[in-house]
Protein backbone atom coordinates (compact mmCIF):
# COMPACT_ATOMS: atom_id res chain seq x y z
CA UNK A 1 0.00 0.00 0.00
CA UNK A 2 1.32 3.54 -0.91
CA UNK A 3 1.67 5.84 1.77
CA UNK A 4 -0.24 8.16 -0.30
CA UNK A 5 -3.20 6.43 0.43
CA UNK A 6 -2.82 6.91 4.58
CA UNK A 7 -1.73 10.41 4.27
CA UNK A 8 -5.26 10.43 2.41
CA UNK A 9 -7.09 9.57 5.34
CA UNK A 10 -5.09 11.30 8.02
CA UNK A 11 -6.28 14.47 5.70
CA UNK A 12 -9.97 13.36 5.33
CA UNK A 13 -9.92 13.02 8.93
CA UNK A 14 -9.13 16.16 9.90
CA UNK A 15 -11.53 17.56 7.18
CA UNK A 16 -14.11 15.35 8.79
CA UNK A 17 -13.27 16.65 12.04
CA UNK A 18 -13.67 20.33 11.25
CA UNK A 19 -17.13 19.30 9.82
CA UNK A 20 -18.57 17.76 12.95
CA UNK A 21 -17.18 20.78 14.69
CA UNK A 22 -19.40 23.27 12.05
CA UNK A 23 -22.21 20.56 12.29
CA UNK A 24 -22.24 20.85 15.74
CA UNK A 25 -21.73 24.48 16.30
CA UNK A 26 -24.21 25.69 13.71
CA UNK A 27 -26.69 24.03 15.73
CA UNK A 28 -25.53 25.67 18.97
CA UNK A 29 -26.77 28.64 17.17
CA UNK A 30 -30.10 27.41 15.76
CA UNK A 31 -31.45 24.97 13.96
CA UNK A 32 -32.09 26.61 10.37
CA UNK A 33 -28.04 27.12 10.63
CA UNK A 34 -27.76 24.24 11.69
CA UNK A 35 -29.59 22.50 9.36
CA UNK A 36 -28.05 25.44 6.24
CA UNK A 37 -24.66 23.84 7.72
CA UNK A 38 -25.37 20.04 7.14
CA UNK A 39 -26.99 20.23 3.71
CA UNK A 40 -23.48 22.30 2.84
CA UNK A 41 -21.54 19.64 4.05
CA UNK A 42 -23.48 16.91 2.45
CA UNK A 43 -23.38 18.38 -0.93
CA UNK A 44 -19.27 19.03 -0.10
CA UNK A 45 -18.92 15.46 0.92
CA UNK A 46 -20.71 13.49 -1.16
CA UNK A 47 -17.83 13.72 -4.18
CA UNK A 48 -15.27 14.19 -2.17
CA UNK A 49 -15.63 10.58 -0.52
CA UNK A 50 -15.77 9.18 -4.08
CA UNK A 51 -12.51 11.31 -4.59
CA UNK A 52 -11.26 9.72 -1.69
CA UNK A 53 -12.35 6.34 -2.15
CA UNK A 54 -10.81 6.07 -6.30
CA UNK A 55 -7.03 7.99 -4.06
CA UNK A 56 -7.61 4.73 -1.89
CA UNK A 57 -8.00 2.34 -4.15
CA UNK A 58 -5.00 3.96 -6.80
CA UNK A 59 -2.83 3.50 -3.50
CA UNK A 60 -3.34 -0.16 -3.65
CA UNK A 61 -6.53 -0.72 -1.20
CA UNK A 62 -8.89 -3.36 -2.44
CA UNK A 63 -13.00 -2.15 -2.41
CA UNK A 64 -13.92 -3.56 0.97
CA UNK A 65 -10.64 -1.94 2.91
CA UNK A 66 -11.03 1.08 0.94
CA UNK A 67 -14.62 1.14 2.20
CA UNK A 68 -13.93 0.24 5.82
CA UNK A 69 -11.06 3.09 6.49
CA UNK A 70 -13.48 5.41 5.19
CA UNK A 71 -16.27 4.90 7.10
CA UNK A 72 -13.25 4.86 9.69
CA UNK A 73 -12.83 8.69 8.99
CA UNK A 74 -16.11 9.04 9.57
CA UNK A 75 -15.39 8.73 13.45
CA UNK A 76 -13.42 12.55 12.92
CA UNK A 77 -16.62 13.79 12.36
CA UNK A 78 -18.24 12.38 15.57
CA UNK A 79 -15.13 13.72 17.80
CA UNK A 80 -15.42 17.05 15.91
CA UNK A 81 -19.24 17.42 17.18
CA UNK A 82 -18.56 16.21 20.43
CA UNK A 83 -15.54 18.62 21.07
CA UNK A 84 -17.84 21.73 19.86
CA UNK A 85 -20.48 20.35 22.51
CA UNK A 86 -18.34 19.77 25.33
CA UNK A 87 -16.03 23.42 24.73
CA UNK A 88 -19.73 24.87 25.40
CA UNK A 89 -19.02 27.62 27.19
CA UNK A 90 -21.03 28.06 30.78
CA UNK A 91 -21.97 31.40 29.51
CA UNK A 92 -23.88 30.09 26.87
CA UNK A 93 -23.51 28.23 23.17
CA UNK A 94 -22.32 31.77 21.94
CA UNK A 95 -19.11 31.80 23.46
CA UNK A 96 -18.26 28.38 21.87
CA UNK A 97 -19.61 29.58 18.49
CA UNK A 98 -18.02 33.12 18.57
CA UNK A 99 -14.36 30.87 17.60
CA UNK A 100 -15.34 27.69 16.15
CA UNK A 101 -17.31 28.93 13.16
CA UNK A 102 -14.97 31.57 11.44
CA UNK A 103 -12.02 29.35 12.36
CA UNK A 104 -14.06 26.37 10.35
CA UNK A 105 -15.69 28.83 7.84
CA UNK A 106 -12.32 30.04 7.23
CA UNK A 107 -10.37 26.53 6.94
CA UNK A 108 -13.34 26.00 4.32
CA UNK A 109 -12.42 28.99 2.25
CA UNK A 110 -8.81 28.69 2.39
CA UNK A 111 -9.09 24.85 1.03
CA UNK A 112 -11.89 25.69 -1.48
CA UNK A 113 -9.68 28.56 -3.10
CA UNK A 114 -6.45 26.88 -3.05
CA UNK A 115 -7.74 24.26 -4.58
CA UNK A 116 -9.84 26.52 -7.31
CA UNK A 117 -7.69 29.58 -7.68
CA UNK A 118 -4.66 27.97 -9.57
CA UNK A 119 -7.02 25.93 -12.18
CA UNK A 120 -8.15 28.98 -12.80
CA UNK A 121 -5.00 30.44 -13.64
CA UNK A 122 -3.72 28.30 -15.60
CA UNK A 123 -6.92 27.52 -17.45
CA UNK A 124 -6.18 28.48 -21.46
CA UNK A 125 -9.73 28.94 -22.37
CA UNK A 126 -11.38 32.24 -21.01
CA UNK A 127 -15.20 30.73 -21.40
CA UNK A 128 -14.06 27.93 -19.50
CA UNK A 129 -12.64 30.27 -16.95
CA UNK A 130 -15.56 32.35 -16.90
CA UNK A 131 -18.30 29.41 -16.28
CA UNK A 132 -16.19 28.35 -13.23
CA UNK A 133 -16.35 31.94 -11.81
CA UNK A 134 -20.14 32.10 -12.60
CA UNK A 135 -20.76 28.77 -10.73
CA UNK A 136 -18.60 29.65 -7.90
CA UNK A 137 -20.73 33.15 -7.89
CA UNK A 138 -24.14 31.24 -8.14
CA UNK A 139 -22.85 28.50 -5.02
CA UNK A 140 -22.62 32.27 -3.00
CA UNK A 141 -25.72 33.45 -3.83
CA UNK A 142 -27.91 30.23 -3.52
CA UNK A 143 -25.93 29.97 0.06
CA UNK A 144 -27.28 33.57 0.89
CA UNK A 145 -30.26 33.01 -0.19
CA UNK A 146 -30.68 30.70 1.82
CA UNK A 147 -29.50 32.67 5.00
CA UNK A 148 -31.85 35.44 4.18
CA UNK A 149 -35.22 32.37 4.23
Amino acid sequence: LQISGYLNLLANTIDNFTHGLAVAASFLVSRKVGFLTTMAILLHEIPHEVGDFAILLRAGFDRWSAAKMQLSTALGGILGACFAICAQSPKGAGETVAWILPFTSGGFLYIALVNVVPDLLEEKNPWNSLQQILLLCTGIIVMVLLALT
